[in-house]
Parts: C-alpha cells; sequence; structure tokens
C-alpha cells in the first residue's frame, strides 16, 4: 500500500479575519440563508433598537421595507457612540459595526438586558450586505458611515445640525427630526440570500407585534413602501394581554394567572390561562428573544405546573391513582414563561439563540412558579377546582385512549391484519422512496389503485368525511375508523407513544375531489394532522395533490388545465379551426378520469403538481383552526361575513 504524504502543517491552518467567518460560514450566524435567516437580519437590527428601549431610553421603533428590498430601522435611543475607541483606533461605531463580539452589551453595564445575538447582530447583518448605511444622530450633529459587505467604504463623515430628511411615509403620527438615535439601512447579498432578497411585511409584522407585547409602552411601527402597507403597536399589559389575544377565539375558563418574581439573576414573568380546548400554546421567551425550542427556563415552568397540580389535588383529599401526568396538565393550556437577565449571563444552544441553556434558570422558574401557583389556587379556590377538573379529565382521556390504542394493537396482532384491509400498500419499504395518497370514496380510489405506481405508491381509501378533530379527544380519534385505519396506515402512533422515526411514507398526499366537498374533507384532515400529528407537517411530509380542473380537448389535441387561467390560454393557443371543435370538460371529481388519465395528470412524478403543507406562523394557524373548526359560531360568522365576497362560488 503506498504512503500517503503528510503535509498537514502550520501553512495549511487558516485564520479568518474581521467578518470573513461571517461570510464563510453564515448559517452559523443566522442559523439558515434562507427566507428565515433572511428576516433574522432584519430582526437583529430591531433588537438593537429593543435593546435601546430595554435600557430605558428609546420610545419608537421605525421600520420600513423600500422598494428596491433594503430595509431601514430608525430609534429615538441615545445613538451609538461615535468617539474613538483608544485600544483599537477606530470609532466606536466602527467596530460596532465590522467586528464580531464588540458592543456594549458584554461588561453588563451599558445593556443589563439585551436580546442582540451575543452582541454580534450589527456586524453580522453588515457582513451579509452587499452595502449597508448607519446614521446617529448625537449631540445635534449627524455622524454617518457607509459600508459594502461589511468594509467601511471611508471614514465617519459629521453633517452640522440636527435636521434630516424625510425618513419615513407621509404619516403625521411620525416626526419629521430626530433629536438623538440611530438609522440603519442594509441590502442583503444577492450571493448570500440566492432563494429569495425580498422581505415580507407579515413576517416582520408579525416579530413587531410580540415584541410589543414583552415590552410594554414602546411604539412600533412599519411601512412597505411598495405595498403601501402600514402596521403599528403599542401595548400597556405585557403578556398577559399576548395570554388574551392567543386564546381570542376560545372559551377561557378562568382569567389568567401572572406571577412575577425577581431574582438576583433573573426577572421571571409567567402567564397561564386554561380554554376549553385540548390544545397546549406554550411560547417562552428571553428578553425579546422567542426561544422556540424551549430550554431551561420552560423546563422549571412544566415541571412547577404539575407538581403545584399534583400538591393541591392531594392538598383536597385526592388518592395516589388521582395523581396527573405532565401531558394532562398542559391539555387546554395556554401559557408565557418570559426571562429577563443581563445579557452577559445569556447560554444559549446555538447561534440563533432557540433554546435557553442555563441550567442556573430552571430552578429559579421552579422556585416562582411553585409558589405563585400555590398562593393562587388558595386565594381563588373556585379557578382551582375549574383546573383540576379540566386536568382530571384530560388524564381520564389519555388513559382511555391508550387503552384504545392497546386493543387495536391487540387485535391487529392476534388476527394478522397489521395494516387496514383499506389499503392498497406499495412494494417499496423504503419510507423515503414511499408516498401514501389519502383519497375519499371507492370510485377515486379504485381509479388511483388502477393508475399509480405500486412499486412506490400506496392508495388508502376514506370512506365519507373524518372526524373534525379540533372538537374531539384522542380517545374519540382512535375509536373513529377512518383515523384509527390512518393512524395504523402511518405507522408512527399517535398521541404519548407516537415516534415520527416509524413513518412509513415520507410523502402523505391528500387527494380530494376539486369541489366544496372535497376542500372540506381536505380541511378536516389538516386539522388531524395539524392538531395530533404535527410532525408530519413540520417535518415537510404532508402534500396535498392539485387534480386538474379542465380537460381542452380538440382532435387529438389534449391539454389539461389547473385553473380557469390555464384554461384560457389553453384555447387561446389553439388554431382558429381547432377552437370550433373544441370540448372543454369540467372535472367535479375524480372519478371522472380513467386510470391513465389520473396518473397522467395528478400521480405522475413528472408532470403532477403538489404543494406542500408548511406552518410559518404556528400561532396564527392556531387560531385559524380554532376559528373555522371550533365550538364558537360568532368568530366564524365574522369570518365568513367578512370574506364572504372574496369567495370563488363554482356553482
Amino acid at each position: 500500500m503506498p504512503t500517503q504524504k503528510n503535509d498537514y502543517g502550520a501553512e495549511k491552518i487558516i485564520v479568518l479575519e474581521g467578518l470573513e467567518p461571517v461570510r464563510k460560514r453564515p448559517a452559523m450566524y443566522i442559523g439558515s440563508t434562507d427566507v428565515n435567516g433572511l428576516h433574522h437580519t432584519a430582526t437583529e437590527i430591531i433588537d438593537n433598537s429593543v435593546d435601546e428601549a430595554l435600557a430605558g431610553f428609546a420610545k419608537n421603533v421605525w421600520t420600513t421595507i423600500h422598494t428596491n428590498g433594503s430595509v431601514t430601522v430608525v430609534d429615538d435611543g441615545r445613538g451609538i457612540p461615535v468617539d474613538t475607541n483608544a485600544k483599537y483606533g477606530v470609532s466606536a461605531l466602527e467596530l460596532v459595526m465590522t467586528k464580531l463580539h464588540a458592543g456594549g452589551k458584554f461588561e453588563g453595564t451599558a445593556y443589563k438586558v439585551s436580546g442582540g445575538l451575543h452582541g454580534v447582530g450589527a456586524s453580522v447583518v453588515n457582513a451579509l450586505s452587499e452595502w449597508m448605511k448607519v446614521t446617529v444622530v448625537r449631540n445635534s450633529k449627524l455622524y454617518q458611515q457607509s459600508y459594502k459587505r461589511g468594509v467601511p467604504t471611508g471614514k465617519i463623515s459629521v453633517i452640522p445640525g440636527s435636521s434630516l430628511p424625510p425618513l419615513f411615509p407621509n404619516t403625521a403620527t411620525l416626526p419629521t427630526k430626530l433629536l438623538s438615535g440611530t438609522i440603519s439601512t442594509f441590502f442583503p447579498d444577492r450571493e448570500i440570500f440566492k432563494e429569495t432578497q425580498q422581505f415580507e411585511f407579515e413576517r416582520i409584522k408579525k416579530s413587531l407585534r410580540e415584541r410589543a407585547y414583552l415590552v410594554p409602552k414602546l411604539y412600533f411601527h412599519l411601512f412597505d413602501e411598495a405595498k403601501q402597507q402600514e402596521a403599528h403597536f403599542y401595548f400597556e399589559g405585557g403578556i398577559a394581554s399576548l395570554v388574551k389575544d392567543f386564546n381570542r377565539n376560545k372559551v377561557a375558563l378562568h382569567d389568567p394567572i401572572f406571577i412575577k418574581q425577581q431574582t438576583e439573576s433573573a426577572e421571571i414573568e409567567v402567564v397561564i390561562q386554561y380554554n376549553d380546548t385540548y390544545n397546549e400554546t406554550l411560547e417562552s421567551f428571553v428578553n425579546v428573544i422567542n426561544t422556540a425550542e424551549g430550554g431551561s427556563h420552560v423546563t422549571g415552568f412544566k415541571s412547577a405546573l404539575t407538581r403545584s397540580i399534583n400538591d393541591y389535588i392531594k392538598k383536597q383529599g385526592g388518592k395516589e391513582e388521582d395523581i396527573v401526568s405532565g401531558d394532562d396538565t398542559r391539555e387546554g393550556l395556554t401559557a408565557i414563561v418570559y426571562i429577563k437577565m443581563p445579557s452577559k449571563d445569556l447560554q444559549f444552544e446555538g447561534q440563533t439563540k432557540t433554546k435557553l441553556g442555563n441550567s442556573e434558570i430552571a430552578p429559579l422558574v421552579q422556585t416562582a412558579v411553585k409558589e405563585g401557583l400555590d398562593l393562587y389556587f388558595e386565594e381563588h379556590p373556585g379557578d382551582a377546582r375549574t383546573i383540576v377538573e379540566k386536568v382530571l379529565l384530560a388524564k381520564k382521556a389519555r388513559l382511555a385512549a391508550k387503552a384504545a390504542k392497546e386493543a387495536i394493537i391487540r387485535k391487529g396482532a392476534l388476527e394478522g391484519l397489521g395494516l387496514p384491509g383499506k389499503l392498497a400498500d406499495c412494494q417499496e419499504k423504503d419510507p423515503s422512496r414511499s408516498e401514501l395518497y389519502l383519497v375519499e370514496g371507492n370510485s377515486a380510489a379504485g381509479t388511483a389503485k388502477q393508475g399509480r405506481d405500486r412499486k412506490f405508491q400506496a392508495i388508502l381509501t376514506l370512506r365519507g368525511k373524518v372526524l373534525n378533530t379540533e372538537r374531539a379527544r384522542l380517545d374519540k380519534i382512535i375509536e373513529f375508523a377512518e383515523l384509527k385505519d390512518l393512524i395504523i396506515a402511518l405507522g408512527m402512533g399517535i398521541g404519548e407513544t407516537m415516534n415520527a422515526e416509524k413513518l412509513r411514507y415520507h410523502r402523505v398526499i391528500i387527494m380530494t375531489d376539486a369541489d366544496v366537498d372535497g376542500e372540506h374533507i381536505r380541511t378536516l384532515l389538516l386539522t388531524f394532522f395539524f392538531r395530533h400529528l404535527p410532525e408530519i407537517v413540520t417535518g415537510g411530509y404532508l402534500y396535498i395533490a392539485q387534480p386538474p380542473l379542465f380537460k381542452v380537448e380538440s382532435g387529438k389535441t389534449v391539454v389539461y388545465a389547473y385553473s380557469d387561467a390555464e384554461r384560457d390560454a389553453a384555447l387561446k393557443n389553439l388554431t382558429p379551426k381547432q377552437r370550433e371543435t373544441a370540448r372543454i370538460q369540467r372535472y367535479k371529481g375524480l372519478g371522472e378520469m380513467n386510470a391513465e388519465q389520473l396518473w397522467e395528470t395528478t400521480m405522475d412524478p413528472k408532470n403532477r403538481i403538489l404543494i406542500q403543507v408548511r406552518v410559518d406562523e404556528a400561532e396564527q394557524a392556531d387560531q385559524v383552526f380554532t376559528m373555522l373548526m371550533g365550538d364558537e359560531v360568532p368568530p366564524r360568522k365574522r369570518f365568513i361575513q367578512t370574506h364572504a365576497k372574496m369567495a370563488n362560488l363554482d356553482i
């Protein structure tokens, strides 16, 4: 065997200077370079302005999405310092904008609490921008510096006087002058963000609205020049108002329970409110950061909630068999866990701050929530009884669901029916290559079975409309035949025994008729997946098939159209002679197509159109499902009245 040359020496070690590591590995700093990473850049600059408010200086934050794709963020805080830093020989502004880990958040003096990305937010955004310009208003002067991909294009320029060119759209509520503050404008680098460079008004709006709840009495203003849209947020109620907003379309069982405790290392705020649904909404924040993956503060909260409720049950004479689990205590729970702590002490798991890693926070939150809940239960026995009844009912349903699942498993094993008879399975055993079509009705399912490629495509027949699972507990869902068969076919279980790694198909495709009934069935299935098997949605495994609406045929020319516009275009592309003889068939159901047509238009991977189901805004999706599929009629009636003119009635 030949000896390989060892040329791994000191010269092979590369040191990335300045902001080079950010451009080399952008995902390490902003999570990704897709649409989420793009919006993360705007959030970082916005959070620098929010930090000024948390420090007690800024009252307003203005954000403008410009027509050219750039974004401007303005605050009326102190303005980034512009004097020369003696150690580095450059201005503090240039240091903050061009050096990693340079800022006022590390020693804990300039900012006790902040949401900046470990102090590297401004410089990271600068590094990932084609160009950026920062204007600082201090001491009745304007200080301005521009950058290109993180590198200054020149020194700071000083403009005497405090007058500024128009900063904002023509809105009477906004000032024409800024006495002090920071103005940052940046244009994302197209070399980095190749997927998209377009900022979305609704995404930034949600982010600002969330921060307005977390930082009471701070005004947020958002403008979109291209769409001529604007939004303004200002809340004084804090996270208690946010919980009420989450429960807007639900029946709350009691007033929000607000717990606040100040410790030496952190300020803890928790709000709890149960509703009459079976779903959990638990949001957590550290400073102004949404910790989507939870962390030690959430662990402490969950532990305290379960202990406090179980202690109350015992105190009221409950027996050992009445003890509830953590899952039981979170059915119908809406809660916010909000921690404020010095920036210098923050430890996040991962650069993008989605999970808090400070282990010392868990016992602090646990103590605060336990003491707060114990006191609340003692002072509000009526609410305590309501919560305990809700939790005990959840336990009863959980045990019933477990028994039903075990019965299903036992029956399948004893009778040798591991998979339901309604399932025409595929030959492929690799989930990544396997597809499951959910088809309603024997006629359509029969056509799909004949037209499919049985090597990798399975068909599950659904008869009639499935159960509305927005209004049903797990035990009732498992007893419903169509959903029971679906759960068994998927193979990943449900509830506490769910294991996403056992999913048998990595493309689960809802294929229903292109009419009102078909859309209703699709909505019922989407509700089931969103509420009870969300991992299929978040994993990117759920799709909606798009069968054609029209068949345009003239002689030997056949064109399938998936919209009215495509139908019109198909007719236009025909010769005048062909248009006289053209026949247009409107497909109302899948069963109207023969097997060959269904394969060619809807099931052939080369030709078909599949829509992947994603949930980018979980909170908004939760509210929509509750409104459309829940028990409360007035919100649904208001929605229908508001959007009635937008309905496309295919009569």
